[in-house]
């Protein structure tokens, strides 16, 4: 007798059901439902809360910090054009973050119940639902948890009085990207890099998700040859 293959129902809460489709996951989630209402992730009201995050959020609690950040390092004696320089290698050590995550993380190969369940936390629900607009941004308590490694990875490799810089200019370059991801689905650019850069996201969206996986530039896509084809990229104008 043959199991019968898991349908997901879209009018129930998504998070506990995706798991079940088990090796089926993979397909499933990357065949996008463009609409701008989001699905419900949980029954819990207090947890689906925790899911939704306006994009000016990113910003507004985020940059006090940065700026508390880089005060911190003038405090300790730099001069503002050696911060300078330590907010731009900060904002330059994130779009490395930026794809190594995207890539490695994000896209990571899913099939057992808690991995598909995890991973559509994560992204999946991100290329399943692209215009949801409250889930574009990163959940600000996500976000405070994962800047603890990320702190001690700047320890690692500044010192002390370069550290708070250094992290504050990481910090930037994450809420250049979260604002920068939301615009680039719901933005409608006039001017050629913006627009560029959309088709360019777009693309690894709905024509070739296994490249494409920066998203404030294209560097590190042609550092690692993860560069969509000029004639894919051609065939997303």
């Amino acid at each position: 007798m043959v199991a019968q293959e898991f349908t997901v129902d879209l009018n129930k809460p998504l998070v506990f059901q995706v798991g079940h489709l088990g090796e089926a996951y993979q397909e499933w989630v990357h065949q996008p439902i463009v609409s701008k209402e989001g699905p419900r992730f949980f029954e819990s009201d207090f947890w689906e809360f925790l899911t939704r995050t306006v994009w000016w959020a990113i910003p507004t609690i985020w940059l006090p910090v940065v700026c508390y950040c880089i005060s911190m390092s003038i405090q300790m004696g730099h001069t503002l054009p050696q911060v300078a320089l330590l907010v731009v290698a900060g904002i330059f050590v994130w779009t490395l973050v930026e794809y190594t995550l995207h890539r490695f993380l994000f896209h990571i190969k899913t099939k057992t119940y808690w991995g598909n369940t995890m991973h559509y936390l994560i992204h999946g629900c991100h290329h399943k639902h692209p215009m949801d607009g409250l889930r574009l941004v990163f959940p600000p308590a996500a976000t405070a948890i994962l800047c603890v490694p990320f702190w001690n990875f700047v320890k690692l490799i500044s010192t002390p009085t370069t550290t708070p810089a250094l992290f504050g200019g990481g910090l930037l370059g994450y809420v250049m990207y979260d604002c920068t991801h939301y615009y680039l689905h719901h933005g409608q650019p006039s001017s050629d890099v913006p627009r560029n850069l959309k088709k360019y996201h777009l693309n690894h969206h709905f024509r070739v998700q296994t490249k494409g996986f920066g998203i404030t530039s294209a560097l590190w896509d042609k550092v690692f040859g993860t560069l969509p084809s000029s004639k894919t990229a051609e065939k997303s104008r």
